[in-house]
C-alpha cells in the first residue's frame, strides 16, 4: 500500500499551481502573459553615442546636428590625429561649446584621450566635469603580450599606480575606461578578464573593442556575459581587413557592422541579456587618420545609419 502523505514542499507546490490555474480561469489569461507583455515594454535598446572622428576634422558645429540623425544622444569628442574636435573646443571655449550642445540637445558622453594616457588625465577630468561628461577613454600602460602570473602581476602594478587618478575621477564623477587596444597591457581576452576581476572601482572600466580581439562571436559573448558591468563603452566595430594600410574604400568599410564577417547577432543578444547600460558606438578607423570615413557629412551619417539598421535586427 502506497502512502498518501506528501511533504510541505510538495503541498506548497500543488497549492501554488492551483492558485495559478484559478487565476487563469478567472481572468482568462495567465500571469505569464502579463509578464511577457511587461518584458516586451522593457526591451533593451542600445544607448548610442557618436564618435566625432568618424567625420575627420569637420567642424564641431557641423557634426552636432548629426547626433540625433544617427539615433544617438551624446557625442564622443576626439583629439588629433583621429579628429580635432577636442582642439576645436579649446579654440571656441567651454561656454560656447556648452551652448552648442544645448542648441542641438546633445550631451558630451565621452572624451577619448589616448595621447594623455591613464596617468595624465587630471586636467581632462576636471574639464569633463565642467561639461557634465562622465566618461574618458584611454589606453593602459604596461608590458604587452603577457600571460598567466606575469600578466596578473603587471595588471596589479598598473591598478596600484592608477589609484590616485581613479580617486580623482571619482571625486569629479568621471569614469576612466581602458580600451583593449592592440600592443598594450589590456589587449587580450585574458587581460580583459583579469582587469575586470581585479578592479575594485566603479569609476574604472573597460572600453570593449571587438576589432582588437580574435574575430569569434562566441568569445565576444563569453566576455560580455562575464564582465558586462565593467564595460563603459562598447564599440560596434570589427576587424574586417584592418585599418593600418590604404585600401579600396569598400575594403576599409568592412570594419563596420553588417559589412565584415563578424556576426553581431549573438553579440547584441548578449548585451541585451545582460541589460548593458553603457554607451554603444558604431565605429571604424579610416586610412590615413584624420580624414572622414566617407567624403561628405551626409555620407558618413548614412553609413552609420546603415550599420545601425543592421544592428536593430537583433536581438
Amino acid at each position: 500500500m502506497h502512502s498518501l502523505a506528501i511533504s510541505r514542499r510538495q503541498f506548497t507546490h500543488v497549492l501554488a499551481g492551483s492558485v495559478c490555474a484559478a487565476a487563469t480561469l478567472t481572468t482568462g489569461r495567465s500571469s505569464t502573459s502579463a509578464q511577457e507583455k511587461q518584458d516586451k515594454q522593457k526591451k533593451w535598446r542600445p544607448k548610442y553615442m557618436l564618435a566625432s572622428c568618424m567625420y575627420g576634422y569637420e567642424k564641431i558645429d557641423k557634426i552636432l546636428p548629426e547626433v540625433s540623425k544617427v539615433g544617438a544622444t551624446a557625442i564622443d569628442i576626439w583629439p588629433k590625429v583621429h579628429g580635432n574636435q577636442r582642439e576645436q573646443v579649446d579654440e571656441i571655449g567651454v561656454d560656447k561649446f556648452a551652448e552648442l550642445l544645448r542648441k542641438h540637445n546633445v550631451t558630451l558622453g565621452c572624451i577619448t584621450q589616448y595621447k594623455l594616457g591613464p596617468f595624465g588625465l587630471k586636467n581632462e577630468i576636471e574639464f569633463a566635469k565642467k561639461l557634465g561628461c562622465q566618461t574618458i577613454v584611454t589606453g593602459a600602460r604596461g608590458r604587452a603580450g603577457l600571460k598567466g602570473n606575469d600578466l596578473k602581476k603587471e595588471i596589479r602594478t598598473f591598478l596600484e599606480k592608477l589609484k590616485p587618478h581613479v580617486e580623482h575621477a571619482e571625486k569629479n564623477n568621471v569614469t576612466i575606461a581602458i580600451e583593449n587596444h592592440g600592443n598594450s597591457l589590456i589587449e587580450s581576452a585574458e587581460s580583459m578578464k583579469r582587469f575586470a576581476d581585479m578592479n575594485r572601482s566603479k569609476h574604472l572600466a573597460i572600453a570593449f573593442a571587438p576589432y582588437h580581439l580574435p574575430q569569434k562571436e562566441k568569445l565576444m559573448v563569453e566576455l560580455i556575459n562575464e564582465f558586462c558591468d565593467s564595460i563603459a563603452v562598447f564599440y560596434a566595430w570589427q576587424h574586417g581587413k584592418g585599418c593600418k594600410k590604404k585600401m579600396p574604400k569598400e575594403d576599409e568599410l568592412l570594419q563596420m557592422p553588417g559589412r565584415g564577417k563578424l556576426d553581431f547577432k549573438p553579440i547584441v543578444a548578449a548585451l541585451a541579456k545582460q541589460k548593458y547600460q553603457g554607451w554603444v558606438e558604431i565605429f571604424m578607423h579610416p586610412v590615413p587618420r584624420g580624414i572622414p570615413i566617407l567624403k561628405s557629412v551626409d555620407q558618413v551619417t548614412e553609413e552609420i545609419n546603415r550599420a545601425r539598421k543592421y544592428l536593430a535586427k537583433f536581438p
